[in-house]
């Protein structure tokens, strides 16, 4: 890196910017972690107001539904609003009863998604605290946390008390980096939207990619945002597409592409993959021995995910519109539609 219109650094400039970046992580992470202190004292006591009206005014689980509902209408561009998100914060505020134990347990050190994990994965609240606290103290990606608890790793290591003194984690651990990125941290600050949608957009990628090759069977990862180029004829022009996720089935010897959009389905959508599939079928498939590419769209939308399936060599962008339309050979090693909403919803209500 050289100072513009100079061939050569001065003296002490590395180290001036490495020190500006540390300090920039550093600024933004401690920013973050206070936005996120105050998102989790919210959801907590949003918890506790309905766990004391369903106690003391018999208030039932429709009521939940309501709120959400008026909720999301008031505040659409928040995803921590949802049915799902407001029984989180219940259980939250049942496990920890007052908000002082749930800031020195949880809201001061976590992501809301990981204390989703801990409810979702621990049966105890010994056992919540005690992975919270290595989570923080360790600087665990929500992935991690979610791998020690499976390992059981407090029984493995002992259940030993834990002070909870250590410093949450510096700016450069996994955990740091989820909690800047944390769209519900974002949102809820009203900070660019692009950007958490991008985290969101990033973290479904990574569940997609994840669930192609564990309920694909068969399936081999090609790449992420693979590049298609298609020269112009009538110029020197080379249009570039980039696919989301390309994948080769082994066994059938044929592409899959699959394209992620964040928002609600739309017809140019069709029109894209339909695209890619084409270039894909026309570019990197060998006819003489790979089965017809196929396509999946996947958007995530507000009132709920859509799939849709395309297949090569048909007259229409997208001739298969369910799962049950493609060839009875694909359906046997492609997760089916039921199974890739599943993994959207499960991601934008509460990250697992």
């Amino acid at each position: 890196m050289t100072v513009p219109g100079h061939d050569i650094e001065p003296a002490g400039y590395a180290e001036m910017l490495a020190e500006l970046k540390a300090r920039v992580r550093a600024t933004r992470f401690r920013a973050a972690r206070a936005a996120n202190t105050e998102v989790l004292r919210l959801y907590w006591s949003v918890g506790r107001d309905i766990l004391d009206r369903q106690r003391s005014a018999g208030w039932g689980s429709k009521v939940v539904t309501s709120l959400a509902a008026d909720l999301q209408r008031e505040f659409p561009d928040q995803r921590g609003w949802s049915r799902s998100n407001l029984l989180y914060m219940r259980r939250a505020a049942e496990t920890w009863p007052t908000e002082d134990e749930f800031v020195h347990h949880v809201g001061g050190r976590l992501p809301w998604r990981h204390v989703t994990v801990l409810l979702d994965r621990v049966d105890t609240r010994d056992e919540r605290d005690w992975y919270a606290a290595r989570a923080a103290e360790d600087g665990w990606s929500r992935a991690v946390l979610e791998h020690q608890i499976k390992a059981d790793l407090r029984r493995a290591v002992g259940a030993a008390p834990t002070n909870f003194t250590v410093a949450l984690e510096t700016p450069d651990s996994e955990l740091a980096q989820q909690l800047v990125k944390d769209p519900y941290v974002f949102e809820h600050l009203a900070l660019v939207e692009r950007v958490a949608e991008r985290d969101v957009e990033q973290a479904l990628m990574d569940r997609l990619q994840d669930t192609m090759l564990e309920l694909g069977r068969g399936m081999a990862f090609v790449g992420r945002q693979v590049r298609l180029s298609v020269p112009d004829d009538a110029s020197d022009r080379v249009d570039e597409f980039f696919v989301d996720l390309l994948f080769f089935h082994v066994e059938q010897l044929r592409y899959v592409v699959v394209e992620l959009k964040i928002g609600a389905f739309e017809p140019g959508h069709v029109g894209q993959l339909g695209t890619y599939v084409a270039i894909v079928d026309d570019q990197l498939r060998r006819p003489e021995i790979h089965a017809p590419t196929i396509g999946i769209l996947l958007c995530t939308g507000k009132t709920g995910p859509t799939v849709r399936y395309a297949l090569a060599g048909t007259r229409a962008p997208i001739a298969v519109a369910d799962y049950q339309g493609l060839p009875e050979d694909a359906r046997g090693v492609l997760p089916s539609a039921a199974e890739l909403e599943a993994v959207i919803e499960d991601e934008l209500d509460h990250g697992h």
